[in-house]
């Protein structure tokens, strides 16, 4: 059971809020880590916890809040405090209020935020820091070449987890052969490096009570804005109005649909290794796909 006397003693050092260990509330969800909702004179917070090895995940997640905050652009929760008690790491986060689905106008303003933000760029993709999406680890090391970024860093490091994970042999040679291929076939596409959220799907945003959108959970680095793009199409969530926003500020590229396929690989692999074999099939018939259209 956690103990959130000394947490709260260490959020109110670390932001001045001020918090009651005994309003902690426990939230349904949490796939991947345990959530609360903690009571005070006049803040709410969300916490995350997890066992303490996991204290640089939360660690990179905060940096990562906090560098999306810094611009602007799109809403993220304030951070109010990161560490460890005990046995376990937590992360602490402004409470921001859901108010039900998000209407057309909510869809419209994300849709430019997000534009807006992928318009901020770096001359290298990859971070200053390396993180997670869930809790797989990813590596962001600075590389000028995108296709070989993604191909090494992204398809890649997904197979070798996928190895230890006993991902079918299949699965693995023609995940393979497609990383191999992948500097060729993006060669002559040059992205610039834009600043992600890096895990945008439809559950990772919402709007507040005045029906503002604001998102959470990321896993930043600079890559491809279409990378963000490819997702919020993979589980749903966002509408024709978010889309024609978004390609108002930032037009389609050719071959696009192609490439949403391609970066999306990226996050099937990382649900088989996370949640098993349920997403094996989907990224086995996608990889196949791939190297038939590219024939490789």
């Amino acid at each position: 059971m956690t103990d959130f006397e000394p947490i709260c003693h260490q959020i109110k050092r670390a932001s001045g809020k001020e918090l009651k260990p005994d309003s902690a509330v426990r939230l349904p969800g949490g796939g991947i880590s345990r959530a609360w909702r903690l009571s005070g004179p006049r803040y709410e917070a969300f916490v995350k916890v997890h066992d303490e090895n996991r204290i640089d995940m939360f660690a990179a997640e905060a940096v990562g809040l906090d560098e999306i905050a810094s611009h602007g652009f799109l809403r993220v929760p304030e951070v109010l405090g990161v560490g460890t008690s005990g046995p376990e790491a937590w992360l602490a986060l402004e409470w921001i209020e859901e108010h039900g689905r998000p209407s057309a106008h909510a869809q419209r303003v994300f849709g430019e935020h997000l534009a807006k933000q992928h318009l901020l760029t770096q001359p290298y993709f990859g971070w200053r820091r390396d993180n997670a999406i869930g809790t797989t680890p990813q590596q962001n090391p600075p590389l000028e070449d995108w296709g070989v970024f993604f191909a090494d860093y992204r398809i890649g490091a997904q197979l070798d987890f996928g190895l230890k994970n006993n991902f079918p042999p299949d699965l693995i040679e023609t995940g393979r052969r497609l990383q191999d291929a992948i500097p060729d076939v993006l060669a002559g596409y040059r992205p610039q490096a834009s600043l992600l959220h890096g895990d945008l799907w439809g559950g990772n945003w919402s709007v507040d009570s005045a029906g503002k959108p604001f998102t959470f959970d990321p896993a930043v680095y600079y890559g491809d804005a279409e990378t963000d793009l490819a997702m919020t199409r993979l589980f749903g969530g966002f509408t024709a109005d978010f889309y024609a926003v978004y390609d108002e500020h930032l037009p389609p590229a050719d071959g696009r649909a192609f490439r949403s396929v391609l970066y999306n690989l990226y996050h099937i692999l990382n649900h088989a290794n996370l949640f098993g074999s349920g997403y094996v099939g989907q990224a086995r018939r996608t990889v196949d796909a791939l190297l038939a259209e590219i024939k490789a």
